[in-house]
């Protein structure tokens, strides 16, 4: 005999239909991101807590430690941040993070990035070519929390 599965007694929240979402797998959260003062300080201070670096990071604006089952915390320097993003200024009482969704094709972000403004959520800063090689854009979670995504530029 088939199993049924009864109705829940409270509606539950559907997601986006097909026709709203891009093809494809949804985007998959694959770093979080820090932004720093002093890269030196960051590093040995991760360092202590077991993540890895290369020899030369305290040197480096932008720094990667991969964690355990793939995800990656990330460090920029205030300076990098403010290159990319003009406006920025360190926060005040809040944290210092963002999260990256990472895309299988450059044409994702762009179909991702869509779908969720279209949706009437905030739109940082549109997609562009990063000069680290990867298709990048940046949204705003309904907290003010930057939300990146991205893919390799070499998907396309």
């Amino acid at each position: 005999r088939p199993w049924r599965l009864s109705a829940p007694a409270v509606p539950v929240p559907r997601a986006p239909t097909a026709a709203a979402a891009p093809p494809g797998m949804p985007p998959t959260l694959d770093a979080f991101g820090v932004v720093v003062a002093d890269m030196g300080r960051a590093v040995a201070f991760y360092a202590l807590l077991g993540l890895t670096f290369p020899d030369d990071a305290a040197a480096q604006r932008h720094v990667e430690a991969t964690l355990p089952g793939g995800v990656r915390l990330m460090f920029d320097t205030r300076e990098l941040v403010q290159q990319l993003c003009p406006d920025w200024t360190p926060p005040a009482g809040g944290h210092r993070t963002a999260l990256a969704f990472r895309c299988d094709t450059p044409a994702e972000v762009d179909g991702v990035y869509a779908a969720v403004v279209a949706e009437g959520h905030p739109g940082k800063r549109e997609p562009w070519d990063a000069f680290w090689g990867q298709r990048y854009a940046q949204l705003e979670d309904p907290d003010g929390n930057a939300v990146d995504l991205f893919a390799d530029l070499q998907a396309s």
